[in-house]
């Protein structure tokens, strides 16, 4: 069945925007390489920070559907991509593989779609106003020059990255992401904000006061983002 055809609902959190982000591979002479632009490094969302096209859903976006929905997000996703690094992706050609939820304390809190796609034909040229820098890296080079302090990244962004390091060609990933469900990330932070927990770890429902949800009958189920230093480490126990 094609996933896209029935999009999972996204998780609910109330009083949140929406936004899209598009993940572009390619194949490159040493693999699997995804498109990142870095943010000016003293105004705005992210600032500083290597990150995937991507921005706000507005309402222009919605055409009549709620700013919410997968058919807003899509559109959004073409025109940001455009915008910011000036390649023109279809709509139709875009794969959902993730919601993102933003934790209590983010500043802008907006819920957050996923798509992955080749990237078409041309390079990308980046708008001045939006990044300052683009490069293709591929997914483990760029944990790694995260892991030496060299460039930011973002939670959504590292585990992403971290999800296409096994990758062995653009069809590969594609196809694996086609096939998957649409994963929700509805997180929280530890109350040092050091670690993000999301909902299926058994510390995310007490994760603000630090207390320990066990299990006699089962093994502990964790699913987190320790941060509090380089390298990061991901957990996932299942």
């Amino acid at each position: 069945m094609d996933r896209d055809a029935a999009p999972a609902p996204a998780p609910a959190v109330p009083d949140v925007g929406s936004a899209a982000t598009v993940v572009l591979l390619r194949d490159g002479d040493g693999g699997v390489e995804v498109l990142l632009g870095e943010r000016p490094r003293d105004r705005g969302s992210f600032a500083g920070a290597w990150v995937f096209p991507g921005g706000v859903v507005d309402d222009e976006d919605g055409a009549g559907d709620s700013i919410h929905s997968q058919a807003a997000a899509r559109r959004a996703a073409v025109r940001e991509t455009r915008e910011e690094v000036g390649l023109e992706v279809d709509a139709g050609d875009l794969i959902e593989f993730a919601v993102w939820s933003p934790p209590e304390g983010v500043p802008k809190r907006l819920r957050t779609r996923f798509f992955a796609a080749r990237a078409p034909r041309g390079e990308p040229a980046p708008a001045p106003d939006e990044l300052i820098a683009v490069d293709w890296m591929r997914p483990g080079d760029a944990l790694a020059r995260h892991a030496a302090g060299v460039l930011t990244l973002y939670p959504p962004t590292w585990v992403t990255l971290h999800g296409l390091t096994g990758a062995g060609s653009v069809d590969e990933a594609l196809d694996a992401l086609r096939r998957g469900e649409v994963a929700a990330y509805v997180g929280r932070f530890s109350e040092d904000r050091t670690t993000l927990y999301w909902q299926e770890d058994d510390e995310f429902a007490s994760a603000g006061a630090g207390a320990v949800a066990s299990g006699a009958a089962r093994e502990a189920r964790r699913h987190r983002l320790r941060m509090a230093g380089l390298p990061w480490e991901y957990e996932r126990s299942f």
